[in-house]
């Protein structure tokens, strides 16, 4: 089964984690039982490359989760409580380097 990361994008300015947003998250984790492959862990500081949308967003953290496919793993991420907050979720299977 692939492993997906989740790369969550908090609104860029005024979120500040509360007891009910700490337990929102932690409902979602646990609701993705043996799915959830490494909790992750919140960025406590961030910068971006590329086109990240650094006006409206910032790196907010990460998890990963083992998915059948990317449609059921944007299924799990459709849960995710930064999507009622002004934020987003960017999914990614993961793949293996290369030998060289």
């Amino acid at each position: 089964m692939p492993t997906y990361v989740f790369a969550y994008r908090s609104a860029a300015t005024g979120y500040t984690p509360t007891p009910e947003t700490t337990a929102a998250w932690m409902a979602w984790f646990e609701g993705m039982g043996d799915q959830l492959v490494e909790l992750g862990k919140p960025t406590i500081a961030a910068t971006t490359i590329g086109n990240c949308s650094p006006d409206d967003t910032q790196l907010g953290g990460y998890s990963l989760i083992k998915a059948d496919d990317l449609e059921a793993a944007v299924a799990v991420a459709k849960g995710c409580p930064q999507l009622d907050r002004n934020g987003g979720v960017e999914i990614g299977e993961l793949g293996d380097v290369p030998e060289s």
